[in-house]
């Protein structure tokens, strides 16, 4: 190649060129870099230094890091910079580069490569921003999650003469996501209503069915006066809104007796049995029925038991027995032990005991949603 086509090559190549002395100063810079930055040759060449180019915090950058790591290594990669153009801009640019070692016939000298970074800079600002943006919209998703959860589970549970009553509920995971089970407590004509319930599925659809559901029992009183009766209105609710998530629930009424004793009668609708402690050992309450949400005829059966002083009843939900760690289950056994030893103490510290248990199992980070709802009959 002529030496006409070299210098061509030099001048006119697709990125910028500078030559320039140890100490900055530039002897050479190309066509390309002229145009690039808008400077006329002799306002840079012998007058001007590379840190002269830069910003305040980019000549720091420059005479900090760059220069010392030129010196050290003899080469400099794909450094972001800014260059000030002779308009006032700034350029974003990459750097590269080399020092040539003395020779007889000349000193040592820095050769850069400048090549323009525009797209580049904006393309990596687009993703700070894109990723700001996700981390605010996870912040609200979790927000928004705990917010829809809250409406789910009621902040106090009603005041029951001569009932001690505790709720409890941890979402799966971090928590940043809508869960399905819900519980619900609240006074009706003769007593007390509670329900407990475990919507298929999480995120936003879940919610609905979830929401449908717990304001649904609350209403079907009005027209129904058994539980069972209350859970197949239910069941019609869910299929005539075309729901399309099936759920479990216990639907129980508790109505006050004599010394501190209480008729509670239940119906469950695909859903775990509560574990009912009494002083005759541990037990059952409920027979099994049908998940709601998927058939137009279920079967479900209305179960009366009545509960004595000391008595404990614990509903919950099946994150509790399904609970995962170790390569295993939680399992019913393990609740029963949990319960056993934590009978003699009061609603709350039993459903306290029971939670701490489950989570300790999963290492505290459950694999799915856990609700309970525990009742203890005082003296």
């Amino acid at each position: 190649m002529a030496e006409d086509e070299f210098e061509e090559l030099y001048e006119d190549a697709p990125c910028g060129y500078l030559t320039t002395r140890l100490d900055g100063t530039i002897v050479r810079a190309n066509r390309t870099l002229l145009a690039l930055t808008g400077y006329p040759r002799e306002e840079l060449v012998g007058r001007s230094r590379v840190q002269d180019l830069l910003p305040i915090g980019d000549r720091i950058f420059y005479e900090t890091h760059f220069a010392p790591l030129l010196t050290m290594q003899a080469t400099v990669r794909e450094i972001a910079v800014d260059l000030k153009c002779a308009d006032g801009s700034r350029l974003p640019v990459l750097l590269n580069a080399v020092m040539k070692e003395r020779t007889p016939s000349r000193p040592e000298l820095v050769r850069i490569c400048v090549f323009a970074a525009t797209d580049r800079r904006e393309y990596e600002r687009e993703l700070l921003r894109a990723r700001q943006r996700a981390e605010r919209s996870e912040t609200e998703a979790r927000e928004l999650a705990r917010t829809l959860q809250r409406s789910f589970i009621p902040p106090v549970l009603p005041r029951v003469p001569g009932m001690d009553v505790a709720g409890l509920y941890r979402p799966a995971g971090q928590g940043d996501e809508v869960g399905g089970d819900f519980y619900d407590m609240h006074e009706i004509v003769d007593g007390w209503a509670l329900a407990i319930g475990d919507v298929c599925g999480k995120g936003v659809e879940a919610a609905v069915v979830t929401s449908l559901a717990r304001y649904a029992l609350r209403a079907a009183p009005i027209r129904e006066s058994s539980p069972a009766a209350i859970l197949t209105t239910l069941n019609q609710v869910l299929l005539d809104e075309k729901a399309g998530r099936f759920l479990t629930a216990a639907y129980a009424q508790i109505s006050p007796g004599t010394q501190n004793r209480f008729r509670l009668t239940l119906s469950l609708g695909g859903h775990p049995s509560p574990v009912h402690i009494s002083r005759d050992g541990l037990g059952r309450i409920g027979h099994p029925g049908t998940l709601l949400g998927i058939l137009k005829r279920v079967k479900l059966t209305d179960v009366e038991v009545e509960l004595l002083p000391q008595d404990v009843v614990v509903f919950y939900t099946d994150g509790v027995v399904e609970a995962r760690g170790h390569g295993e289950m939680f399992g019913e056994e393990r609740m029963q032990d949990v319960l056993m030893a934590a009978r003699r103490g009061d609603a709350a510290s039993i459903a306290a005991r029971l939670m701490d248990e489950i989570l300790r199992f999963q290492s505290d980070v459950p694999s799915d949603d856990i609700a309970m709802v525990v009742l203890k009959i005082e003296d």
